[in-house]
């Protein structure tokens, strides 16, 4: 059986999860439009104090025009609404509405059931564990070689 060849392969689980957790997402965030991605537009604008537009556009490595796009979509879902930066008249802040707070809530219980279902052959303390060193190596990897744009990343892997 080709699983049992390729059981030691670091490349083919990683991309085994991948693609379990791709799918898995999807599935729970398809009502937010832009799917995984609107879900995170509209996470880090309600948790963090990335703010302006295009702050949050290079903070998720979205590109500027994409984000644009993107949050008229989630704008005319009434999830986020834009207001000027009282620190800056020319920029932009991505204020999340109550509808888009209401819905994160359930978004994330839905995402939280979804990664218990890729989880499940592990118990608590190694769901845990295995959280904590995959944000590890997680880290270790962006240190050395930031993300600084997910277009051009999408392009590398699909030249390779």
């Amino acid at each position: 059986m080709c699983d049992e060849a390729l059981v030691e392969d670091l490349g083919w689980a990683l991309g085994v999860v991948f693609r379990g957790y791709v799918a898995a997402a999807t599935a729970a965030l398809a009502e937010v439009p832009g799917g995984p991605r609107g879900y995170q537009v509209i996470a880090a604008a309600a948790r963090s104090e990335v703010g302006s537009q295009l702050a949050l556009a290079q903070h998720l490595g979205i590109d500027r025009t994409v984000m644009t796009y993107m949050l008229d979509d989630l704008e005319a879902a009434g999830l986020i609404e834009r207001q000027p930066d009282p620190a800056d008249r020319r920029a932009r802040r991505v204020i999340v509405t109550a509808k888009g707070t209401k819905l994160l809530a359930t978004l994330d219980r839905r995402l939280e059931a979804a990664e218990a279902g890729l989880l499940a052959p592990l118990d608590a303390a190694e769901q845990k564990s295995f959280r904590s060193q995959l944000r590890a190596v997680a880290g270790h990897v962006n240190a050395r070689d930031p993300v600084k744009d997910f277009c051009s990343l999408a392009e590398q892997v699909t030249a390779r």
